[in-house]
């Protein structure tokens, strides 16, 4: 991949990559969540819903604690080849984690309110839980999936607070859209500040319209 990024083209790429690498972890602690019961399990939610109320700042000095020289950055160089902190693997990073409690919150919702005799029906039939999910509950939820990984991509779109604080402000390697209008405003160029706002909006409302839709469509469904 080429070391230089235009912010879109970077914001592009980094929401698309967390958005992703935050559905499947998402999706998963949304069943444990909605499905399972055990001593402490509220602190557990808690620590995962943590990003939503931590300052952004706050949040992006602890993943610079964990993935920067003095924490775990430095074996991951040697091992994978790739810089976390100062690179965009830690824009993703930050993204990731800021953008998971939104799919986990959107999708635990779908889960409590689905019919669990269907699933239990399933399991008498000899399906295993694997079968039951995949084949039985995740068309239930589909809506509430697909709504989730918008949101997730739209938290990482306007992400800003702890990306910047691990992954910099770097024009070409590490400035994202939101970064961009910063600096311009910093700058006093408002023409370009009001261009990229004008993009980030556009991006922002389209999909966040289509995520209402899809609750809607998923409040429809149970």
């Amino acid at each position: 991949m080429s070391a230089t990024w235009s912010p879109l083209t970077l914001s592009l790429w980094v929401s698309a990559l967390a958005s992703i690498g935050a559905l499947l972890p998402g999706i998963g602690l949304a069943w444990v969540f909605a499905r399972r019961s055990w001593r402490g399990k509220w602190l557990f939610e808690g620590l995962v819903t943590l990003p939503l109320v931590l300052p952004p700042t706050v949040l992006g000095y602890y993943l610079l604690l964990a993935f920067g020289r003095r924490g775990l950055g430095p074996y991951i160089e040697q091992w994978f080849g790739v810089a976390i902190a100062f690179n965009w693997p830690g824009a993703v990073i930050a993204a990731v984690v800021s953008a998971l409690p939104l799919v986990v919150q959107t999708v635990k919702p779908a889960l409590l309110s689905t019919a669990q005799d269907i699933e239990d029906a399933a399991r008498v039939d000899g399906c295993d839980e694997w079968h039951v999910f995949w084949l039985i509950t995740f068309p239930l939820i589909r809506a509430a999936v697909v709504g989730g990984w918008l949101l997730a991509f739209l938290r990482a779109l306007g992400e800003f607070g702890a990306t910047v604080m691990i992954a910099g402000n770097i024009p070409g390697r590490t400035q994202t859209l939101s970064m961009a209008v910063y600096d311009a405003v910093q700058m006093g160029d408002f023409e370009l500040a009001g261009q990229l706002v004008l993009i980030l909006s556009a991006f922002t409302f389209a999909l966040l319209f289509v995520a209402i839709l899809l609750a809607e469509r998923q409040r429809h469904l149970v």
